[in-house]
């Protein structure tokens, strides 16, 4: 999809555009058991309406990947029942110059999640949780693919809200709605269904990390590069089971 089209199809769902970020007080439905003691959370529902993508490294500490519009820096990510921490939220992605007028540029829509000391699942932060479609293993040789390596066509897989759904690639392009105060040089639209607990979640493509849930656009998934996003937060995509 070009620049332009993908425009037009924002303007014309722009009611439902924003669901994903406007509403974050709505948890998602009860979850299957989590895998492991502590559990993974990569490609599971994080917390409120957040969901986690792909463990990688920041210096000498442990996060997760997620959307930069479901959580503040700064906030605390709970446990369901509130009595455990997960973590706390770093900065979101954004570059340092932007020629939009009036709005954020950013690579991808990611920040991430500065792991609990208690809550890293040594052994395991090269898997990924997709529920109902297994627990996968990042090979140490892949590496996120960027955006103009993603053809159309390709499978896609997401498991925010611990709903194991996939698609096809329909159309990529910027995102650059005037109702929109961010602005993506790259927003991939897929088949897949999403809603509110989407936001942040784990994209696979042809079965390689690739991707953040990030928009809806008439209830079809948009999501943001994974490489790209991690470049600009500084983050090292975990491919061995101890991130090293």
């Amino acid at each position: 999809m070009t620049p332009r089209r993908v425009a037009a199809v924002g303007l014309v769902v722009v009611g439902v555009a924003f669901v994903l970020f406007l509403v974050r007080g709505q948890l998602p439905p009860a979850r299957p058991s989590l895998v492991g003691d502590p559990p993974i959370l990569a490609g599971r529902h994080l917390w409120q309406a957040c969901s986690a993508g792909f463990y990688a490294r920041r210096g000498d500490a442990i996060v997760l990947t997620s959307s930069g519009h479901c959580a503040g820096e700064g906030a605390i990510a709970l446990d369901p029942d509130g009595t455990g921490v997960r973590g706390v939220f770093g900065p979101a992605a954004h570059s340092a110059t932007c020629d939009r007028p009036g709005k954020v540029c950013a690579a991808s829509d990611m920040n991430y999640l500065v792991v609990a000391e208690d809550r890293i699942p040594w052994g395991r932060l090269n898997t990924v949780d997709m529920g109902a479609g297994g627990v996968r293993v990042v090979p140490e040789a892949d590496r996120p693919v960027r955006c103009d390596q993603v053809p159309i066509g390709a499978k896609v897989e997401i498991n925010g809200r611990d709903t194991y759904r996939t698609g096809t690639v329909l159309e990529i392009g910027a995102n650059d709605f005037p109702e929109d105060g961010t602005y993506f040089p790259c927003m991939v639209v897929a088949d897949v269904e999403v809603g509110v607990g989407d936001s942040g979640g784990a994209v696979l493509v042809d079965g390689i990390p690739w991707g953040v849930t990030s928009r809806s656009f008439g209830g079809s998934l948009g999501f943001t590069p994974l490489a790209e996003g991690l470049e600009q937060l500084g983050l090292e995509l975990c491919t061995t089971p101890n991130c090293d």
